[in-house]
């Protein structure tokens, strides 16, 4: 005969709603971890996506994503000849708002160069850039739809492809055009602002600047070889992939990081004090039929094993409900939710060692119940 098993039979109803409630709790605490490590997912995916061995930013900068990074728009010439590069492409990167409808949408421009790298590498639909001029690739996220048009600066872009994955460190979605496009709307001045700065008798702004070169390099050659090279003769800072993403991980978003990690151990202690005073509580409501366990000769272990065994199954079903939870309603977040089965296993025993420490203080109260209180009214 399962005593934990009766008794929660005999006061379903209450069994039920407790885990309810724990449920939405460590559902909580299983979004954090998923937050956690979206955020990291977002930091890098453009990073990956543009898949280059090596950037090459403005001379003693961490560019483009720690820092502004701007240079001459003949760098990429400069370093698609350097011996051990495979290929190279000139990018620029800027963020942007379009109004659409009553709300405002943020968006990060990715300026590239059709056929070399930087640009998107897989299109869910749609097609790639063809001309030169005021044609667009939107992620999904955007909302944007095929055929689309949207106006970006002075000028209207028509929505030509979508791709999907590729956000910002802050998760803001990313659009694609051609670099000729990107360093107008960038670096270009409006009419009123160019006549102002001409009456000025200022020289005409110059456009051709690009926040950054990505490279690869061929599989025979080191990129730390090529990066010193890069460093040494050309007078720009190399960072290597690696370099990026220890940066982006490391500094940028460190800071968030460490909020969401506190925010997650908060939640979880608090988790495991609420599991313990119910745990207690329960205890409390079972005192004379413990008393009476003890009466008739039942051993410490069944008592223990009672109350251990509803706190483990308070646990579990609760930490289970609310991972489903999670899991179907994580696309309704406004921020990616990653949840690696890693990280599923790790909570759940975590849920599974904190149960046990809870149920401590329902024990220590049972184990000290007099079994003549059974005889008392």
């Amino acid at each position: 005969m399962n005593l934990a098993w009766r008794d929660i039979r005999h006061k379903l109803g209450r069994f039920l709603l407790t885990c309810v409630g724990l449920s939405l709790l460590l559902a909580v605490v299983v979004t954090m971890a998923g937050i956690y490590r979206g955020q990291t997912a977002d930091a890098l995916a453009l990073l990956r996506a543009i898949k280059a061995d090596i950037w090459i930013v403005e001379a003693n900068t961490l560019g483009p994503f720690a820092e502004a990074s701007r240079v001459p728009g003949d760098t990429r010439e400069i370093i698609a000849r350097v011996d051990g590069i495979a290929e190279a492409g000139a990018i620029t990167l800027q963020n942007v708002q379009i109004v659409r409808g009553e709300r405002r949408a943020r968006l990060q421009v990715v300026g590239y160069e059709p056929g070399r790298p930087g640009g998107p590498t897989q299109l869910t639909a749609g097609r790639e850039i063809t001309r030169s001029r005021f044609e667009l690739i939107a992620d999904q996220q955007t909302g944007l739809a095929l055929g689309e048009t949207i106006r970006l600066g002075r000028n209207d872009y028509t929505v030509v492809g979508m791709t999907s994955g590729v956000v910002t460190l802050s998760g803001d979605s990313i659009v694609y055009m051609t670099l000729r496009d990107a360093q107008q709307l960038q670096f270009d001045l409006a009419p009123p602002a160019a006549r102002r700065e001409a009456a000025r008798g200022a020289q005409r702004t110059q456009t051709d600047f690009i926040n950054a070169v990505v490279a690869r390099v061929s599989p025979s050659v080191p990129v730390s070889e090529i990066a010193e090279i890069i460093e040494r003769w050309k007078h720009l800072a190399a960072l290597s992939a690696e370099d990026q993403e220890r940066l982006l991980t490391l500094t940028v978003i460190e800071r968030a990081q460490r909020q969401i990690g506190l925010f997650m151990t908060m939640l979880t202690i608090v988790s495991a004090v609420i599991i313990a005073l119910i745990v207690y509580t329960l205890t409390m409501d079972k005192i004379r039929a413990i008393a009476t366990l003890k009466l008739i000769g039942a051993p410490d272990r069944t008592i223990v094993a009672l109350i251990v065994q509803q706190a483990l199954s308070m646990g579990i079903i609760g930490y289970l409900a609310g991972a489903l939870l999670v899991f179907t309603f994580k696309g309704w977040f406004p921020r990616r939710v990653v949840m690696l089965e890693w990280d599923i296993i790790t909570l759940f025993g975590l849920v599974v060692v904190v149960c046990i420490l809870a149920s401590m203080l329902g024990v220590r109260a049972a184990l000290r119940v007099d079994a003549a209180r059974a005889l008392t009214g």
